[in-house]
């Protein structure tokens, strides 16, 4: 009696010594555990995820009765009616372990779902007594401060599937791509089998081993009255069916897009946030836009780049044997699913007969029927022309490839077996769609490939500008005095600078003496935009420049008023669009709405106001308006001037002829020195887009590679698809503006009948001019005879070698 006694009061102080070190376990009140931030596209389509563990918390209401039973069924059947501890299941797990002493075999367990609530969350996983007697005592407390459901909302929520999956969500997503509700009895069973041991149940590695301890789940769920026993024997038969999710990116073409979110993310929030925080972002991605811009930037680097000939094989393999061994080993680009590698079996005369990469299935498994394909000759003569210098052009397909070269092909659509010859460009590129209203950014293609480079061209690339970097100093002209008629003089000017002469050219060389701003625009001529400059003063420019956001400090330069600074794709879109929407200030956004894991919005792009948006009923108020709070960075009908004269460019300057739309349009291209570079920015009163193409290492493009012959019909085929079937348009000329018929030569006011006029749009007060008067030095320069002959104003015409405005 009083050894009993003595051993009772042995455990009772043990007991109690231990529980003094018990952790608190009212911090599951508080559970907030790392959890997927998941982006989405405009139309609320998912875009990407990012987890350190792939984890998305389901409340217990939003988790099927079918998978919870799978769980219960699994690991604990009768956890609705035990205390905490499973009395009869720990006595059954003695017994076993008593006799498998001396064996070897791994104790066996009996913890219940309370206990593996405990362990996972306030314990470590150590296998001791003191560990086990902790866990008990836990989950009594456990038990009576939770219910049952809490309980298991945390243990479904936490535990680890493999695969980098943690929680009921994130594995059903992991393994099936499916939402949890969407499980059936076979899938619900795999997943509950996992958590013993995920590497044991692996889905490839341990097939046969998963799928017995997957039925061995489900005769447990028919046993105890869960699931029907017919419907069990119907989920035995069924394969496993796991089809891995990958991370990252997930709508197609938006690889970039969701790069330059992840980074804005990071920068804004931190690391944490990103991957443990659970975060809802709503992008502004338009995913139909988005491929429409990928295919026209990716079709647009082909053309150029196969104009320029073959580059050579990817690789080279040995097809003696089994060659699609060796060809499954080469990494292939994976975001152009409309490209296959393929090796050269054999070529002649005629064409080349390839064999295709094997496909792979979810295992990493090989597919073991091998595809082959013809390239004829016809398909591939582009490549005749060798782009290398150690090589030369080919006079057939013998003289491009040999067996073992694997290369890139493209099916021919219509034709079975029949391909096209192609390679990843060295060119490159970045495209920019923007809504000019709100500065949403609606596609970004930041190259040919974000599996050959993850550089982003369209935000991370800092090029020269060019030309279309123009608009902006006419536009500081426009609101500075100038008109559209105002005439500069186009003709050799030398600047003097720290003793170093420099003398701009025209493109393409040439003058045309005395021109308007329009003209010098359409024609985008270098020597009247210095010109103009100068006579503004570079202060000026810059200003302007800063105020468009294109630079954020940019040097008083007159270099720079030929857009010899550098920015990005994304400055140069944002800057137009405030072109295109009448001067209000853009901040450009690739992010709508970021809510936290509670779903409270954490940040909204659009800070328009609507102070009667929520009114209770209506009582004969006026309708509410959104108030535009923005700031006026320009005056509208500045923006209306340079957006007609842009308009000209399209009509019939650098552009003419490159440009179809069924609605107005305005743009501007841009090539810089020795042709290194080639832009075009345009917009619709709706949209805007701009695109540049260029080498990484900047390289000349060729002779004659201009923004009007490269960039401007890529944009024009962006344009085409993006707009289709919406309603068009119209740039809205500012109430008070006037609208003058005035001669293209001379800028004065053009009498009824006369040729070559347009229609200029002046601001009050301003008009044309009533003289002939010209910006510039005019010693070597007289007023052209048939303006003295056409004007009606002809003997008051004057020239004039000062710098000032008349």
């Amino acid at each position: 009696m009083f050894l009993l006694l003595g051993a009772a009061v042995a455990v009772a102080i043990y007991v109690g010594a231990l529980t003094k070190d018990l952790p608190d376990y009212e911090v599951l009140a508080k559970y907030a555990p790392p959890v997927t931030t998941r982006f989405h596209a405009g139309n609320g389509a998912l875009m990407a995820e990012y987890a350190r563990e792939r984890r998305l918390y389901l409340p217990i209401q939003a988790i099927p009765d079918r998978v919870k039973a799978a769980f219960i069924s699994a690991e604990d059947k009768n956890f609705y009616q035990h205390p905490g501890i499973d009395v009869t299941g720990l006595a059954r797990a003695i017994a076993v372990n008593i006799q498998n002493l001396g064996s070897g075999r791994r104790p066996v367990g009996a913890s219940t779902i309370t206990q593996q609530v405990a362990k996972n969350f306030l314990l470590t996983s150590d296998q001791t007594i003191d560990r086990k007697i902790k866990e008990a005592i836990l989950s009594f407390r456990i038990e009576q401060a939770y219910s049952k459901d809490r309980i298991l909302e945390l243990y479904l929520n936490e535990i680890f599937f493999g695969l980098n999956a943690y929680g009921v969500a994130g594995a059903a997503l992991t393994y099936f791509d499916k939402s949890v509700t969407e499980l059936t009895i076979a899938e619900s069973a795999y997943l509950a089998a996992l958590p013993k041991g995920p590497a044991n149940y692996h889905p490839f590695r341990k097939t046969d081993a998963a799928i017995e301890r997957r039925n061995w789940v489900i005769d447990r769920m028919v046993e105890n009255g869960y699931v029907t026993k017919a419907d069990g024997e119907e989920a035995k038969q069924q394969p496993l069916g796991v089809m891995p999710r990958r991370g990252g990116a997930h709508l197609f073409a938006s690889d970039y897009f969701a790069e330059e979110v992840r980074r804005q993310i990071i920068q804004k929030y931190g690391d944490n946030a990103l991957y443990e925080g659970g975060l809802s972002v709503r992008t502004s991605l338009d995913p139909q836009m988005q491929v429409i811009a990928r295919k026209a930037l990716q079709d647009g680097l082909v053309n150029y780049d196969e104009r320029r000939g073959f580059h050579g094989p990817i690789d080279t393999i040995e097809i003696g044997g089994d060659w699609g061994e060796p060809l499954s080993k080469i990494a292939a680009l994976g975001d152009v699913p409309e490209w296959k590698l393929a090796v050269v079996l054999s070529v002649d005369g005629e064409g080349a007969v390839v064999g295709l990469q094997p496909e792979k299935e979810a295992s990493g498994k090989i597919v073991a029927e091998r595809v082959t394909g013809h390239i004829a000759a016809k398909n591939m003569e582009w490549a005749y022309r060798s782009a290398r210098r150690d090589r030369k052009n080919a006079k057939s397909p013998e003289g491009v490839f040999g067996p073992g070269d694997v290369v890139y092909v493209e099916p021919i659509e219509g034709e079975e077996a029949e391909y096209r010859l192609r390679q990843p460009p060295k060119v490159q590129g970045g495209l920019v769609a923007m809504d000019p209203h709100t500065g949403r950014v609606l596609a970004m293609v930041g190259g040919f490939s974000y599996a050959q480079s993850e550089f982003n061209r369209a935000t991370q690339a800092m090029r020269q500008p060019g030309s279309s970097f123009k608009p902006f100093v006419y536009a500081a002209a426009l609101d500075n005095g100038y008109t559209p008629a105002s005439v500069i003089l186009d003709a050799p000017i030398e600047i003097v600078s720290g003793g170093q002469v420099w003398r701009p050219e025209n493109y393409g060389g040439g003058s045309a003496g005395p021109s308007t701003l329009r003209l010098g625009i359409e024609k985008s001529r270098n020597l009247m935009t210095v010109r103009l400059a100068n006579d503004m003063g570079m202060n000026l420019v810059a200003e302007y420049a800063e105020r468009f956001g294109i630079y954020d400090k940019m040097q008083p330069l007159l270099a720079m008023s030929l857009g010899s600074g550098e920015t990005t794709v994304l400055r140069m879109v944002s800057a137009y669009s405030v072109l295109a929407n009448g001067g209000k200030q853009i901040k450009p956004s690739l992010i709508d709405r970021i809510q936290d894991r509670y779903g409270k919005t954490i940040f909204r792009h659009e800070d328009r106001t609507c102070d009667n948006c929520n009114a209770n009923d209506w009582a004969e108020q006026e309708e509410p308006v959104l108030t535009d709070n923005r700031e006026q960075v320009l005056d509208p009908m500045t923006a209306y001037q340079i957006t007609s004269m842009m308009e000209g460019v399209v009509a019939r300057g650098t552009a003419a002829g490159k440009i179809k739309l069924d609605r107005p349009v305005a743009g501007k291209t841009g090539t810089t020195n020795d042709e290194k570079d080639a832009w075009f920015v345009g917009y619709t009163p709706d949209l805007v887009a701009g695109l540049y193409l260029g080498f990484d290492d900047p390289a000349p493009l060729g002779r004659g590679a201009t923004g009007g012959g490269l960039a401007a019909p890529i944009f024009n085929t962006f344009m085409q698809e993006a707009v289709k079937g919406t309603r068009p348009g119209k740039f809205v000329v500012p109430e008070g503006m006037s609208l003058i018929p005035v001669n293209r030569k001379t800028g004065m006011a053009a009498f009824e009948g006369e040729p070559d006029t347009i229609i200029e749009a002046f601001k009050p007060g301003t008009g044309p001019a009533e003289s002939f008067s010209v910006i510039g030095d005019l010693d070597e320069y007289a007023p052209p005879e048939e303006i003295l002959r056409n004007s009606p104003q002809a003997n008051e015409a004057v020239t004039s070698g000062s710098n000032g405005l008349f």
